[in-house]
């Protein structure tokens, strides 16, 4: 079980907002958080977690491979702090000798809609303003009415010429699935549980389809934590 604490407001009523969430990983997956402790947890994943490296990486050439994931985590890490994230989650074992390339990110988000606003119509609204590309559900998350959107990405062709030769190496068309889920008493505030994964490089695989479900499994353990 994973736990993160929310940066704390004044609540509509006293000691009626939680103060974190918890949820349950699946096997071989870790938290980084973003706010405090980035440094020692990804030194506990380079060190404790990453004792294994993937089929046809030299023994010699292991702790190198460990330091390249680290640099790669701490990038994003880095992106996923700026943009207003909580934790970080990704997996860190390698599974049939191969790492898998999926993440999510729990973070605050900026609605920016009037607290008054029953949650009901921010959703609606955020609902109407789904693309084309995606596609926009109401759905029940630890109790209360949340939205999951679901779109494919895929990186600009024109920014990606200009981009260096390593970035253009790992662009890849990702399928992404956002959840956004309203702080239950928070005054007006609200998070969003985003996950991005190229999966097998085919988006329409059904090993694709699995890590899309598997982060939807975890999802559904989500609640809110009081202490």
């Amino acid at each position: 079980m994973s736990a993160s604490d929310l940066e704390q407001q004044p609540p509509a009523v006293e000691g009626t907002a939680p103060r974190g969430y918890e949820l349950v990983l699946p096997p071989g997956w870790v938290r980084i958080p973003l706010r405090e402790g980035t440094k020692e947890a990804l030194e506990k994943v380079l060190f404790s977690h990453m004792g294994q490296v993937p089929e046809g990486i030299p023994r010699d050439d292991a702790m190198r491979f460990r330091l390249d994931m680290r640099r790669q985590i701490e990038k994003q890490a880095r992106a996923a702090r700026r943009n207003g994230g909580l934790d970080l989650y990704l997996p860190v074992h390698p599974r049939g000798g191969i790492f898998l390339m999926a993440s999510f990110i729990v973070a605050e988000m900026p609605i920016g809609q009037d607290r008054a606003a029953p949650p009901e119509a921010v959703l609606a609204q955020l609902a109407n303003e789904d693309g084309p590309d995606g596609s926009a559900t109401e759905v029940e998350v630890a109790g209360v009415p949340a939205l999951r959107r679901s779109y494919r990405s895929a990186p600009d062709p024109a920014k990606l010429r200009s981009a260096p030769e390593a970035v253009q190496q790992t662009a890849l068309p990702a399928r992404r699935v956002e959840y956004v889920i309203p702080v239950v008493d928070g005054h007006g505030r609200w998070i969003s549980i985003n996950f991005s994964t190229p999966g097998d490089g085919d988006l329409d695989s059904e090993f694709t389809g699995v890590l899309v479900e598997l982060f939807d499994a975890v999802v559904g353990t989500f609640k809110w934590s009081y202490e």
